[in-house]
């Protein structure tokens, strides 16, 4: 049990930590008044956005006596239970007489959450939460929530919010001034092998640091939270997925792939693991518009969430690289559910957006004198065009750029550095 004096400790030990934070603000914007769930990876910066925001409170007005920041990470929370949720109420009533904005970190642990959740957001209380895990969203607690919470991703850092992390500006004149494109494209070369991890950004040799999350993720909160016991047989098939980005994933193969490995495991048990490393968002998923509606969870394409990870797992293959940073930036910018697709049918398109009219295929470099890399990818979006009627089609690549017309059709061709920003 959890007593009221170690919460009211916590409380007033996070004012103080919360205080001496420096924050790198994040692209995102909240509604006043608003209850939020976020969700994300490990070390995404969920907390250091809701520092973000409390920050903003205090700028605005508002005093510590309104608002409440816990993190249930906190060793001394190991030991609560549902029961002591309310307890944090009764401690803020303890040390002042003002309604409070709770900020409530990593929450998912403590069973029954969502119905502490929801009370508070039925008696007008704005609540923010966070979690890492995609289960604290399931069905059970949708419901429980009932519309009261407005849900948001969260990702580590797009190339613009690590950039101003680097405290780069960036301004029309950037895609012109010779300096400023040669410094941005500096940047971008360290973003695209090392990733967006915002706290990655303090050590010099990432590595370690890098090493340390993936380890965590893996051994935390999928291993661990799933009592997996195969530990080697997970750390292969991340090895595997990672080596296989770039195509649809088969499960059987998969499966069989890590037999060979001398491990016993089923294709079950491996469409498991690839659920929990989805939960973990660890892994993302792409889905085949083109595949019947019952079909399309059967040969997804899986990203990682960032190209931090790649290195953990000795991929250093730039054009597998290119593709996991574009599905990450879409799925960034469109969100994560049925919004981007791949297309597979008669023709491959890498990334297509229904609701916005868009396909891209991504090419780290098209203009490949030793092959048909070009004709390749301009006529598969040609075909979709005539296919589907879609009119904005690119090709990302790595620091190539032109427009080309083919077959009556416009082809933007884009460098990484320039779509994303």
């Amino acid at each position: 049990m959890v007593t009221k004096e170690t919460i009211r400790e916590i409380i007033l030990d996070n004012r103080k930590d919360v205080s001496k934070r420096e924050i790198v603000r994040r692209d995102f914007s909240f509604m006043d008044n608003a209850c939020y769930v976020l969700i994300g990876v490990r070390r995404a910066g969920k907390s250091y956005i809701l520092y973000q925001i409390i920050k903003d409170l205090l700028a605005n007005g508002h005093s510590w006596d309104e608002i409440v920041y816990i993190n249930f990470e906190d060793e001394r929370l190991l030991e609560m239970q549902t029961a002591d949720l309310n307890k944090i109420l009764e401690v803020h009533q303890m040390m002042s007489d003002k309604q409070p904005f709770l900020f409530l970190d990593e929450i998912q642990n403590i069973s029954g959450w969502d119905k502490f959740a929801r009370r508070l957001a039925e008696n007008k209380y704005t609540v923010v939460v966070t979690g890492s895990n995609a289960k604290m969203l399931s069905q059970d607690v949708a419901t429980t929530l009932g519309g009261k919470f407005i849900i948001k991703e969260i990702f580590p850092y797009s190339f613009k919010e690590f950039l101003s992390a680097k405290k780069v500006k960036i301004d029309d004149n950037s895609f012109y001034a010779t300096d400023q494109r040669a410094e941005i494209q500096k940047y971008m070369r360290e973003y695209f092998y090392d990733g967006g991890f915002p706290e990655s950004l303090n050590y010099e040799i990432k590595s370690d640091y890098l090493t340390s999350v993936y380890q965590k993720i893996y051994i935390g909160d999928i291993a661990a939270r799933n009592n997996i016991d195969n530990i080697f047989g997970l750390r292969l098939m991340f090895k595997k997925l990672a080596e296989n980005v770039m195509h649809p994933i088969s499960f059987t193969r998969l499966t069989n792939v890590i037999k060979s490995s001398a491990t016993v495991i089923s294709t079950k048990t491996v469409i498991a693991y690839s659920q929990y490393s989805q939960n973990a968002f660890l892994l993302l998923s792409i889905r085949n518009i083109a595949a019947k509606l019952t079909d399309r969870e059967t040969a997804p394409k899986l990203y990682f969430v960032d190209n931090g990870l790649f290195s953990v797992l000795a991929i250093h293959s730039e054009p597998v690289l290119l593709e996991n940073l574009v599905a990450i930036s879409l799925l960034r910018k469109y969100g994560i559910d049925d919004h981007v697709f791949f297309y597979n049918k008669n023709v491959e398109v890498d990334f297509v957006i229904p609701e916005h009219d868009i396909a891209i295929q991504v090419c780290y470099r098209l203009r490949n004198n030793i092959d048909d890399t070009f004709r390749r990818e301009t006529s598969a979006l040609v075909s979709y065009h005539k296919y589907t009627g879609c009119n904005n089609l690119f090709i990302i690549t790595y620091d190539e750029e032109e427009t080309i017309e083919t077959d009556g059709v416009v082809i933007n061709i884009v460098p990484i550095w320039k779509w994303m920003l």
